[in-house]
């Protein structure tokens, strides 16, 4: 195992390089590991890459030609015809575009979705299936956590929501399409259906919750949606990977839920919540969901991904049992 990062922080010990804002207790042995170069030098095969999008597309290039595994929490090969935009439950198969990235010796790159979009995939997967949605309309009350550290600075979130997060309403507009695309011969053909998405940033620590609204092509019935979200199972609870919730979908009947605080750490912050399901004066239906943004919107379903290629690694030599992270 090993850490890499900038010259900034390589040659330090993590826990001097790190700014630890967890709740919980860095851990002693990881708190005294070197970081070392993002050099692909390394000597293990999965790479999980948490680098931020100003420079993550070069480097996680450079280690995928050098036969690397790369898990990424960037949005830059997100895309990318040929890289899984990747949620276990909702498009396990698409893990198979990794044949055509031409990177010798097995590497490769697999990404994780926008922190929103995650959430909001799983919420609609069981629908699109059954009723198939042709229109989404969604507004998203995201948390601080996502904007990282030091993030929004307190002024402009106390007794304030600010109705604007870069780039954000395109990836939720985009995205989603993709992972909920069918694959064939010639890779993903986006999905049909049509998002409109408004993006603001709310003063709670953890959790993005989404106000969504939904368009369908067959007729469905309240209980029939609800019945949905509680039965859905993905190929990641077939499979039985480890990170995997055994719910990755609840439905709360709670006419106030779900909310962040209650419920972002549902199925150990990997289970979506649904709640507030009622007919929609404009489209067909309308609800509330949350999901957990540092675990299931990024960790999470990075460890989750990494679980899913080991279990499907008929293709791919060599051993997944060391990995490092990229800072």
């Amino acid at each position: 195992h090993a850490l890499a990062a900038s010259e900034r922080s390589a040659g330090k010990a993590y826990g001097e390089a790190v700014h630890w804002g967890m709740t919980s207790p860095l851990p002693t042995e990881i708190a005294s590991m070197k970081v070392e170069l993002c050099k692909p030098i390394q000597d293990c095969r999965l790479v999980f890459s948490g680098l931020d999008s100003s420079v993550a597309g070069e480097i996680e290039e450079s280690y995928a030609r050098a036969g690397y595994i790369v898990i990424s929490n960037a949005r830059n090969h997100r895309m990318d015809p040929n890289v899984p935009l990747l949620v276990p439950e909702v498009n396990a198969d698409h893990l198979a575009l990794v044949k055509e990235q031409g990177y010798e010796n097995g590497g490769m790159i697999i990404t994780n979705p926008n922190c929103s979009t995650i959430g909001l995939v799983l919420g609609l997967k069981p629908l699109h299936d059954l009723f198939e949605i042709q229109e989404v309309q969604v507004t998203t009350l995201q948390a601080l956590s996502g904007a990282g550290y030091p993030g929004v600075p307190s002024l402009d979130l106390i007794d304030n929501i600010v109705p604007f997060i870069s780039g954000e309403e395109e990836k939720v507009e985009t995205e989603p399409k993709k992972i909920m695309g069918m694959l064939g011969e010639s890779g993903v053909q986006l999905a049909s259906f049509s998002i409109s998405a408004q993006c603001t940033r709310v003063p709670v620590i953890d959790g993005h919750s989404a106000c969504v609204s939904v368009r369908l092509k067959n007729k469905a019935r309240k209980e029939e949606m609800i019945e949905a979200w509680n039965h859905f199972q993905g190929e990641a609870q077939r499979l039985k990977l480890y990170s995997a919730p055994k719910y990755p979908l609840q439905y709360l009947s709670h006419e106030a839920y779900p909310q962040p605080r209650l419920h972002r750490n549902a199925g150990a912050g990997m289970t979506v919540s649904v709640g507030r399901l009622r007919p929609c004066p404009v489209l067909d239906w309308k609800f509330i969901l949350l999901s957990h943004n540092t675990i299931r919107g990024a960790a999470g379903t990075a460890i989750l991904n990494a679980e899913l290629l080991i279990e499907k690694k008929m293709h791919i030599k060599n051993s997944y049992h060391s990995a490092f992270a990229l800072l």
